[in-house]
Order: C-alpha cells, then structure tokens, then sequence
C-alpha cells in the first residue's frame, strides 16, 4: 500500500516507520531538519526491541501525498484545517484519512475541508523525536479507528505491520476517554514540568485530577457522548505505565513550541460553557498553560 505521513513527527514517525518496516511505500511530510536526515540515511526508529534504519521518502512538500491510498494525518489540532486545505489537491476521491491527533473533534473539522472518507483514531503511544530523523518508542501503540467502508483492512494491515488495532462502533466515546487522560495529565505535567509517575505523588494532585475528570464526563454526557470503561482506574494506570513520561504538552513547552492546551482543557471549558456547565477546574489548567505558553 502507498501510505503518506502528514505531520512527520513522534507520532507520524513511529507509524509511518512500523509500516515502511513492513514492506510498505512510506512518504513522511515534516519539517526541514528531519527530511534531510531521513534522506541521507532513512528514518533512526529505536524501539524497545530493535533499532534500524527504516528506508522510507521524506519531503517537506504536501505533494508527498500524491496517489497515496492512505494518508496518516498527524499534525497538531491548530493546524488540521490549513494542512487538510494542503492535501485537498493531491489526494485521489478514494484515498483515506486516518486522523492520528490529540482532541477529539479534528476529524469533524478535517471533512469540513476534504471530501475524502475520513476516518477518527485514538493513538495510545509514547514517543519523542531524539533529534532529526531519530523516533524514539517509550511504549504502547496501540490504535482504536472508527468504522468505515476500509476500516477492518486498514486495521488488518497495522496489525501485520505490529500495531496493535482494534475498530470501535463508539470512537468518539473512545476519543473522550482518551481526552479525560490527557485533561488529567498534560496541564499538570507542563506546569510542575514532571513526568507522570512523580506528578501524581505531589499534594492535592489526584483531588485535582479527579475534579479534572468529573468536568469531562458532565460535559460528555452533555454532548450525548458514552465514555466506555473507568475513567478513574485508566488515569492512575498512566502513571504506572508511563511513569517517566512527561505529557505532549510539556514537551512542546520545554521546547518553546506552541501547545494544543486549546484542543485539551480548553476544549472542555468551551464544550461546558455552551452546555451552561461549570469547568472551573479545566479552566483554570488551560489559563495557568496559555499564561506560561506566552
């Protein structure tokens, strides 16, 4: 399969790289200093198991989505309507998009811009760019896609490419979930700037992780959206399983890049204020982050 990554950074690289590891035809989109790494000597994916070179293409040009049956679409939610609008003349009417992206509704606002079928994921991995061209796995990787016509292939060929995948008739209830982790998680760690396994030991942090928690399912509910599983019982496993870890968010502010608080706690806040619900909590993360972002 041709397979085009859009936004060829931590998360793009690994998935992109399992695949081209796989036999298939990887183009990674990114920016300057990874495509000319990976040009001169293929993608560096260390995982936990193995690390190798991965041969794949790299351009820093949308046209490296040309004639790809499926496009990995794995930019930061502030850009997924520019980057769509990028795409739109490259892709054939039956490529598919797989939206790989921290938020829950990138995936609304990307078929607001592209006719093709796109399709929600909800990405599990730790990863981080180690320098350019370099992906480095710290664990997971599994996907949850939402259904459609191609669904169960795209989810056949991940797994034989040893990504575990699973197609879920509730991805926006999976998406929520996933977003309550990340509301608990990525405010807190990039303003105490600790990874997870020493956040959650400091004083009032479970308090108010569970308030964070609490916000988000009123406001899913809410949104006539069923959060599947114990919301509480996934947060503290986070911090088990990724005690190391620092959040997304975190990262970006350590590296003077933009957040995606917006698409985070944020996203709850104004979801809650247009049900007329209370989110003092998320709220509040989201002002603390955006003041320390500037």
């Amino acid at each position: 399969m041709k397979i085009a990554v859009m936004g060829a950074g931590a998360v793009g690289c690994y998935y992109g790289g399992m695949l081209a590891r796989a036999g298939h035809a990887v183009t990674l989109i990114g920016r300057p200093a990874h495509v000319e790494a990976m040009r001169r000597q293929g993608l560096f994916l260390e995982a936990r198991t193995f690390k190798e070179h991965v041969p794949v293409v790299a351009t820093t040009d949308p046209e490296g989505a040309r004639g790809a049956d499926l496009v990995l679409f794995c930019v930061k939610s502030a850009d997924t309507a520019s980057a769509g609008r990028a795409l739109l003349p490259q892709l054939a009417p039956d490529a598919v998009v797989l939206s790989l992206q921290n938020g829950v509704d990138n995936a609304e606002r990307l078929r607001a811009v592209l006719p093709q079928t796109v399709v929600p994921a909800v990405v599990y991995v730790a990863t981080e760019m180690a320098g350019p061209g370099h992906v480095k796995h710290h664990g997971r990787g599994e996907l949850v896609i939402g259904e459609s016509p191609g669904s169960a292939g795209i989810a056949e060929m991940l797994e034989a490419a040893q990504v575990p995948t699973r197609v879920s008739d509730n991805v926006m209830g999976a998406l929520w979930a996933k977003l309550l982790v990340n509301c608990a998680y990525n405010a807190l760690s990039a303003i105490a700037r600790l990874p997870y396994g020493v956040l959650v030991q400091g004083p009032g942090v479970n308090d108010a992780m569970r308030a964070v928690m609490e916000e988000c399912l009123a406001v899913a509910r809410a949104d006539g959206v069923t959060v599947p599983g114990d919301s509480w019982a996934a947060i503290e496993q986070i911090a088990k399983s990724m005690a190391g870890q620092y959040s997304s968010t975190a990262q970006d502010m350590m590296r003077g890049k933009p957040t995606e608080i917006d698409y985070l706690n944020g996203y709850v806040a104004r979801r809650g204020q247009a049900h007329g619900i209370a989110t003092p909590v998320n709220s509040l993360l989201h002002t603390l982050v955006k003041l320390l972002e500037g």
